[in-house]
């Protein structure tokens, strides 16, 4: 085994959970869940296969992850990220095994490229992969960004390197969980965008300048060219640059669907979920603050 902790978050991941713990048990015997007080058998599976089950009070993805961090006393020398809908390929088992144990000292982190299945088909167009995201690192050497969406691992010192083999994004639940769930996410992208416009979160929230590769560049794009078009338009850009610029419509028909979803109807739900705010802001005369929570029942602050 390699001294790595993987940690993986849950809430009602009985579908899952033991398909993702029994994909990491090839490299690693030490296997933490914490969970978001589940209501399914997420939490009788996960007791039966991982090494520890917590559980924890959820805000989001960055605030659950670095309460593990700093709370679960992870005494391995690597610690590695993964999503409970997610697998590691046996092929990235063994690159994992094989590259912690000849890692140079300067390496800190590792940045594994993540495949996105929807329906059942992989997502391999559209500007949506390859997707490098860093989910091993040294311990005590990376923190997760304190973002209310599309969080990043930042790594504190040293470098990162690439690994060759996929880890797979498959979801079994189905579109009317996937709606639900997105509903969800654009309430959260709504906050994050109407900071850029009315700066009202700490700069914690958004540290462009801590991140690399892939993540600092689209980060950079959001930021500096997408959130300043107008709204709705730009949603309908977004989606054409994905469908024909990036070839989207290779993914095929469940690859079609994914990249309407995902990039127009989402993109477009957080919009109106942008106005709404807005709305809110002018009818109440309320700063940005006080509208999110009356309009979305979330305190934007954590």
């Amino acid at each position: 085994m390699a001294d790595i902790t993987v940690v993986i978050l849950t809430y009602n991941e009985e579908k899952h959970i033991e398909r993702c713990i029994r994909s990491v048990q090839g490299f690693s015997a030490n296997i933490i869940v914490v969970d978001s007080f589940s209501t399914d058998r997420t939490l009788e599976i996960s007791r039966l296969q991982a090494t520890a089950v917590y559980q924890h009070e959820f805000v989001n993805q960055a605030a659950q992850l670095n309460w593990a961090l700093d709370n679960l006393s992870i005494k391995t020398e690597w610690v590695m990220r993964l999503d409970a809908d997610e697998i590691v390929t046996s092929s990235l088992s063994k690159e994992i095994f094989h590259a912690l144990g000849r890692a140079d000292v300067k390496v800190s982190g590792f940045l594994v490229n993540r495949c996105t299945y929807f329906n059942r088909h992989p997502i391999k167009h559209g500007g949506h992969y390859p997707q490098y995201v860093l989910r091993i690192w040294r311990n005590g050497q990376a923190r997760c960004e304190a973002s209310w969406m599309d969080e990043h691992m930042e790594l504190l010192v040293g470098s990162a390197h690439r690994l060759k083999n996929e880890i797979h994004d498959d979801n079994l639940n189905n579109i009317g969980w996937w709606t639900e769930k997105h509903n969800c996410y654009a309430s959260r992208e709504a906050i994050v965008l109407l900071d850029r416009k009315y700066g009202f979160l700490p700069d914690k929230h958004d540290r462009l300048g801590e991140l690399k590769g892939q993540a600092r560049v689209k980060r950079w794009l959001k930021h500096n060219i997408y959130t300043h078009l107008p709204l709705g338009w730009r949603v309908l850009l977004f989606y054409m640059y994905r469908m024909i610029f990036r070839m989207g419509f290779l993914d095929g028909r469940s690859g079609m669907a994914f990249h309407f979803l995902q990039g127009f109807w989402y993109r477009f739900l957080v919009d109106m979920k942008i106005s709404e705010v807005e709305a809110r802001m002018r009818k109440d005369g309320v700063d940005c603050v006080e509208a999110i929570r009356r309009e979305f029942s979330i305190d934007p602050f954590f």
